[in-house]
């Protein structure tokens, strides 16, 4: 009985373990029923939000077309926030390359707006149209999920080029193209009243429609992507002419000049300024700017007093100064006066030209049409080639003294000659003594000779704007007497004489130019410059003593004791020695005067 017991106990307990899994089986399928009704449950919310999505008439929430809020909105509503929008959105353009290296302005391209390339507002019905469609498009289950996601963030979408007019845009692009296209800026400048202006050069460029086109639309397309509408553009360039400080320096640093004269054109020649600057400086400031952009450069800036339109009214207008003198001597000596003249006849000089008598006249040659002529050879008078050339030097000296010009370079003759006053003559000779002057004025001059009745006149013309006139005055400093030499000549008659060398007292003078305005007023003496004649010996040549006579009824004379003569009722001839012609260049003795002689206009002879 109880072993049974046991074992019915143990039975009992057994059975009690196979009925506990059928309590677990029983239990677990209540959790995954209500999973599965949970589920079902969202299916169906899903598929009703997805059906509720399918059926609504506006954009989801948060939605944006380029930018522009349309989320809510129905596609009537969303076209009217386009219209009033997206034309009026401007595109940046920029190079695609650092504009400033290519030697463009800086990046400062003018934009562009959406609407000038056809995105305009007639389109933006279309364009909510189309994405609108768009978003109805998506799969029946996909528009739950979009339209979830559009509750938590903002989605849109960008217009595309099927959304623009092609007329338009097309159109626009040509434009374009043209207007980013520049053309080579060389360097330039400007010369101011204490600067000098530089405009930096700037590189020539241009696109092609069909390379701006792609990068218009890229920027279109890219828009969602960079957040920006922004067109990187390539261009081709052109180099153009480029200046350096230095070049500019150059060209600009030469030396200040008035408007002045071309006798082989015989026109006017233009004026032309001087400057200069720091180079170093210009060069970094350049370096600096930007193309195309202009810096003030400090310059020291020297204008020209006479123009070229000035000049026209007043060439040659005035007479400056003029000088006359007779010609007298041989014939040879007048022709080479003449002739000196005429090369010298006609010769215009700027504003600081020098002129130089040898070098304007050339050398005195018989193949030059010089002929022989008495000049002065080492204190002698001989005949040389060209000589008398001295008196058209002078005279156009004292043309010069008159004309108050600068004298350069002036030599006194040897001695006083008899043409001009003393001190106002100028020798010169080839290979030695030059006469020249400088045009100290603003203008233009021109020398004029003319010889007529024996007289020979020279004149500067010029331009007198001052109504300044000179006068020349002299002074006599010193005299030097002249020595008589005797010479043996056995050639000679016993007991004769004959002058060999006439005589020059020496003297020294000073003269001075006097300057008188317009009024006559004397403004101003200055010392001009000193003379220094030399004196020359009176040179005569003496024969042989007389022989004895032997005669008994004459007596003897002792040597050195003076001959008397026989007595008689007549009166014997006085044999005179000859006296050779005075030459050209001799002047008679000058008489001692005051010590200041003021000059008439023209010497007397």
């Amino acid at each position: 009985m109880e072993q049974t017991t046991n074992e019915a106990s143990v039975q009992k307990k057994g059975g009690a373990r196979l009925q506990k899994p059928e309590a677990v089986k029983s239990g677990s399928k209540k959790p995954l029923a209500v999973l599965g009704i949970v589920v079902g449950v969202l299916v169906l919310a899903y598929v009703g939000l997805c059906a509720y999505a399918g059926s609504l008439n506006t954009f989801y929430p948060n939605y944006h077309i380029n930018g522009i809020a349309v989320g809510g909105m129905t596609v009537d509503q969303a076209s009217r926030a386009l219209a009033a929008e997206l034309p009026e959105q401007a595109m940046a353009l920029h190079c695609g390359d650092d504009p400033v290296k290519l030697g463009w302005p800086s990046d400062s391209l003018p934009p562009v707006t959406l609407g000038e390339l056809g995105y305009t507002e007639e389109r933006c019905g279309a364009i909510a149209q189309r994405l609108f469609d768009q978003q109805r498009s998506i799969g029946f289950f996909s528009r739950g999920s979009r339209f979830l996601s559009a509750q938590f963030s903002s989605t849109g979408d960008t217009v595309s080029s099927e959304d623009m007019d092609a007329t338009v845009f097309q159109e626009r692009v040509t434009q374009l193209a043209q207007e980013l296209a520049l053309e080579p800026q060389d360097t330039t400048y400007s010369i101011g009243e204490n600067s000098i202006s530089i405009t930096k050069a700037v590189n020539g460029r241009s696109v092609k429609e069909d390379a701006l086109a792609d990068a218009l639309m890229h920027a279109i397309s890219t828009y969602g992507a960079q957040g920006e509408l922004i067109a990187y553009i390539s261009f081709a360039h052109f180099n153009p002419w480029n200046l350096t400080a230095q070049a500019i320096h150059d060209e600009v640093a030469a030396e200040m000049k008035n408007a002045g004269y071309d006798p082989e054109t015989k026109s006017i020649t233009p004026e032309q300024l001087g400057a200069d600057f720091d180079v170093t400086a210009a060069q970094k400031a350049l370096d600096a700017a930007d193309p195309g952009e202009t810096v003030e450069i400090p310059a020291v800036i020297e204008y020209p007093t006479v123009t070229a339109e000035t000049l026209k009214g007043v060439l040659f207008r005035d007479v400056l100064g003029e000088a006359k003198t007779k010609v007298g001597g041989t014939a040879a000596r007048i022709s080479n006066v003449k002739l000196s003249a005429s090369s010298i006849n006609g010769h215009v000089m700027n504003s600081g030209d020098v002129f130089s008598y040898n070098g304007v006249v050339g050398k005195r040659t018989a193949a030059n049409g010089y002929q022989p002529a008495p000049a002065y050879v080492k204190g002698e008078t001989v005949d040389e080639i060209g000589g008398g050339i001295c008196q058209t030097s002078s005279t156009l000296y004292l043309a010069c003294l008159r004309g108050n010009l600068e004298i350069t370079e002036r030599h006194a003759h040897r001695y006083i000659p008899a043409y001009i006053a003393a001190g106002m003559d100028a020798t010169v000779s080839w290979g030695g003594p030059d006469y020249k002057f400088t045009n100290n004025t603003d203008y233009p001059i021109k020398i004029v000779t003319s010889y007529e009745g024996g007289y020979l006149t020279v004149k500067v013309l010029g331009t007198n704007v001052t109504g300044i006139t000179a006068k020349m005055t002299n002074e006599k400093l010193s005299t030097t007497d002249f020595q008589v030499v005797y010479e043996d000549d056995p050639t000679l008659a016993p007991g004769t004489e004959q002058v060999k060398t006439t005589p020059y007292t020496g003297s020294k003078w000073k003269t001075y130019r006097h300057l008188y305005d317009a009024n006559g007023k004397l403004i101003s003496t200055t010392y001009e410059d000193t003379s220094d004649y030399k004196a020359r010996n009176k040179v005569i040549l003496k024969g042989p003593a007389a022989a004895a006579s032997t005669d008994p009824t004459v007596p003897a004379v002792s040597p050195g004791t003076p001959e008397t003569p026989p007595t008689s009722t007549e009166t014997p001839a006085v044999e005179t020695p000859a006296v050779p012609e005075t030459p050209p260049d001799t002047p008679a003795e000058p008489a001692d005067g005051p010590a200041i002689i003021v000059m008439p206009e023209e010497p007397e002879f």
